[in-house]
């Protein structure tokens, strides 16, 4: 009943094909086709990744090519390629190589897809008894006759289900299912037989952020800044001594034009050189990073590389009360003062003469602060949008602990049918051992008003908004006092 069958073996689980528990398949390689290229033939590579979860990939290979019209096989592409996006061309003889037809196959060799495949087939059984204390392999040959949540297999004429074995001895690949995913093309060469061709396309699962630490002074006057690029790569395959761009900027538009983008990538790249660690360049309506070295980026890794780095530049902290429309359209109830959040931010600069100057893509920065024992401790974060070169930054990194801003309505009178006057008066009391200065923000929110009178100097900051700066010295209480009347 049982025989030899000497056969390729593929591994897999049995429990996949719920055969019985245990079961494994064996490897299998399949025959070289005629017009095949991998990894092996890449001279070049170059990944450019948007902070909008796609790349375009751009690989060229060198490798010979038969004469006339034959299928060529372009292995090691990412498993997230965008079949529509592919451009082909030959370097050595544009004009000489055409492409006739395009396919990308994505049905990749797995134990439970070979198994459905050969339906209809002969495979060999495999079941490990133990005799006597020695472990030896029975085989029988089936038949396959179906597979429909379980095999049904015709063994010496009868019909079996539920059969256990430990793993199952295919005697082929099937041409249908390839090891990894891969782009075919059917070529017409009309020229020579060795060419140096390009491959590019947007694949997904490839994404970026900026990521940035800023260290401040003791005295909060001064800081240093790092700024990384978080890379993620979940494409299925690594992209080895690649060539990495990054482009910050919103994707729409540039999906809607991939080949004059693609066009624009390539220019770029012959006339832009890099400079280490990170260059940048603005690129149509983006900006554009080149990392000054090749680097690898594996499959199902997250990397970061170094961006940008500042020292010694001016900051400056600031702390802001926001007060609140309604402040301004009802009488307060007597009782508890009204006490609003002091906020923090750290406040810079993106210039050249503060070590800077680099347009910043959005991202995380995460403060750190020297203690008194010369360490750092984190002190909060905020995320900022794209910023350009020469533009102001503001970090919110949270709410005061020592400095407190209790807020009363002293006076709410109406004068007319929607005429209000109110006056405020805003205590604030500094906690801690220097000196501060307040920014109080009040959002009038009304059609029209007038600021009556103040004990601070004001500014109309916006047409329904006015702003107070309060100083308060350490360990003493500041209170700001204003009357507005309101319209509306």
């Amino acid at each position: 009943m049982f025989r030899l069958f000497l056969a390729v073996v593929v591994c897999a689980t049995l429990a996949m094909f719920a055969i019985g528990g245990g079961a494994s398949v064996q490897p299998v390689k399949a025959a070289a086709a005629q017009g095949t290229t991998t990894l092996d033939d890449q001279v070049d590579l170059n990944v450019t990744v948007y902070n909008s979860d796609i790349a375009l990939v751009r690989d060229v290979r060198t490798f010979d090519m038969p004469k006339g019209t034959f299928d060529l096989s372009f292995m090691d592409i990412a498993a997230t390629v965008n079949p529509a996006t592919v451009h082909f061309r030959s370097l050595t003889e544009p004009a000489r190589v055409s492409v006739l037809e395009q396919n990308y196959e994505y049905d990749l060799l797995e134990p439970e897809k070979l198994l459905r495949k050969y339906v209809g087939r002969d495979v060999t059984l495999v079941r490990m008894r133990q005799v006597d204390g020695t472990t030896s392999e029975e085989e029988v040959t089936a038949h396959l006759l179906s597979y429909n949540n379980q095999p049904v297999w015709r063994i010496n004429g009868e019909i079996v289900t539920g059969l256990h074995a430990d793993h199952i001895r295919f005697p082929e690949l099937p041409d249908t299912l390839f090891t990894r995913p891969t782009l075919i093309w059917s070529l017409d060469n009309g020229g020579a037989t060795r060419h140096r061709v390009e491959a590019a396309y947007l694949a997904g699962k490839l994404s970026w952020n900026a990521d940035y630490v800023l260290t401040v002074a003791r005295d909060d006057k001064a800081g240093d800044i790092d700024g990384w690029v978080t890379l993620t790569n979940g494409s299925g395959t690594a992209f080895r001594n690649a060539k990495l761009q990054l482009v910050a900027g919103e994707l729409n538009r540039v999906r809607q034009n991939f080949n004059r983008m693609l066009a624009d990538q390539m220019q770029a790249e012959r006339v832009a050189p890099a400079a280490a660690p990170m260059a940048q360049e603005a690129f149509s309506d983006y900006h554009l990073y080149t990392l000054g070295r090749k680097t690898t980026i594996n499959n199902n890794e997250t990397k970061q590389v170094s961006m940008l780095a500042g020292t010694g530049f001016a900051v400056q902290k600031r702390y802001v009360v926001n007060g609140n429309q309604f402040y301004y359209h009802n009488s307060a109830r007597p009782g508890a003062p009204i006490k609003d959040s002091v906020e923090v931010f750290y406040q810079f600069k993106n210039e050249e003469k503060g070590g800077l100057g680099m347009p910043m893509p959005a991202g995380t920065v995460r403060v750190y602060q020297s203690d008194s024992n010369g360490g750092v401790q984190f002190v909060g974060e905020d995320r900022i949008q794209h910023t350009p070169k020469d533009e102001v930054l503001n970090l919110k990194i949270g709410s005061a602990f020592d400095v407190v801003c209790e807020r009363n309505q002293v006076d709410f009178e109406k004068i007319a049918p929607n005429v209000y006057e109110i006056e405020y008066a805003i205590a604030l009391r500094n906690r801690k051992s220097t000196p501060i200065t307040v920014e109080v923000n009040e959002p009038v929110g009304a059609a029209t008003w007038r600021m009556l009178s103040s004990t601070h100097k004001w500014t109309k900051t916006a047409a329904f908004a006015a702003q107070f700066i309060v100083p308060v010295e350490a360990g003493a209480e500041q209170v700001l006092k204003f009357r507005i009347r309101v319209n509306g």
